[in-house]
């Protein structure tokens, strides 16, 4: 039996994708590389513009606990609040935008954005969505890839948590997250492929460079992959969370995901490795009713509410949740299940002022809720 001591320090880095509005229109706004210029004289190497210049990046450092990360996502987020505002512009945290057209957004001028759009044209500049993604600090990369395998059953669990992006180009799209939707039209994207060691996944990446599909493995955009520079695990299937609550509950439990992962391997006790194409299934019911729906049982062949399977999940990692000292934050799970995700507050919102500037303002207001 694995004691709290034998159990490694799974450390935690987390990226949030933001939005960057005019506070008169309500529409997205290039920030020029201003706020994200004025950061790197405090934030460094913590922050960074995506390809559209009204997105702004963020990244915790390397995190030892849940705790830190809450600390540190905690002052980005005040940090970026404080820049954009110098600037006249306000900040919000979802998923998509509820009305704003993707033909109006500039592309930042970076040679690795123009290459990107140069290959994949309007795929690529349609992209306009925002995710959070969370790594996972594993003893290597062997490890990282059994673990992979088998976390790959919750990603749509933890994916219907995060789900808050229902509206786009000014249409409500009747999914609780349309951002999935829209980065489906890039090449290697969705739920990870299954590979039986470190050699074959090796292999795979050499016969995609050698043949100009890609020109790094970070072109490798799977919603859980192993990261091609750094010893972690990363998940990068969420939506960007309207709060910090709603984020740390996230990581907090895909941490615990693969604490718990790893102990059962550890002792022999592997998890079981289901076929993607059923897993597929539960991705398209947590991208369409996020926690509202049903998800598949593969255990019992029969669907059952999504929130049970929540439930059931918190039950599979309660014996890890102390060890990692992340209690607090896990149980926040129950706000989210009662109150609702991100998409279910929104679409309230609009149901009722009919009104999606209405749901931008209700955005931005969260974005700093609880800190």
């Amino acid at each position: 039996m694995i004691t709290k001591k034998e159990l490694p320090v799974f450390t935690l880095g987390v990226e949030e994708e933001y939005l960057i509005i005019d506070p008169e229109t309500r529409d997205l706004r290039s920030h020029m590389s201003k706020i994200v210029d004025g950061a790197k004289i405090i934030l460094k190497e913590q922050v960074k513009a995506e390809m559209h210049q009204s997105v702004v990046e963020v990244g915790t450092n390397i995190c030892k606990s849940v705790k830190e990360a809450r600390e540190e996502i905690t002052f980005l987020r005040k940090k970026i609040v404080e820049l954009a505002a110098k600037q006249g512009l306000v900040v919000g945290a979802a998923g998509t935008h509820p009305f704003s057209k993707w033909q109006d957004q500039p592309i930042t001028d970076d040679p690795r954005y123009h290459m990107i759009v140069n290959e994949l044209q309007d795929a690529a500049r349609s992209n306009l969505i925002f995710g959070m993604h969370c790594h996972v600090g594993i003893e290597s990369r062997e490890v990282g890839l059994q673990l992979i395998n088998q976390a790959c059953y919750f990603l749509p669990h933890i994916f219907s948590l995060s789900t808050n992006s229902p509206f786009w180009e000014g249409r409500n799209t009747g999914y609780k997250s349309f951002r999935t939707k829209v980065f489906d039209k890039f090449p290697r994207t969705g739920l990870p492929e299954y590979f039986d060691s470190v050699q074959s996944y090796d292999n795979f990446l050499e016969t995609l460079v050698k043949t100009n599909c890609i020109d790094n493995p970070k072109k490798i955009w799977w919603d859980l992959r192993l990261h091609p520079f750094y010893n972690t695990i990363e998940f990068r299937i969420c939506d960007m969370s309207l709060t910090v609550d709603e984020t740390i509950c996230i990581v907090a439990i895909i941490q615990a995901i693969v604490a718990k992962l790893y102990k059962l391997n550890t002792a022999n006790t592997s998890f079981n490795v289901y076929r993607l194409a059923l897993i597929k299934e539960n991705k398209f019911r947590a991208a369409r009713y996020g926690v509202q729906g049903n998800m598949i049982d593969f255990g019992l062949q029969k669907e059952v509410p999504t929130k049970e399977l929540i439930l059931e999940l918190l039950e599979f990692i309660d014996d890890v949740v102390d060890e990692l000292g992340s209690r607090d934050e896990i149980n926040y799970v129950h706000t989210i299940l009662r109150e609702g995700t991100g998409a279910a507050k929104q679409l309230a919102i609009f149901e009722e002022t009919k009104d999606l500037t209405k749901v931008v303002d209700f955005i931005t207001s969260e974005f700093t809720k609880g800190i």
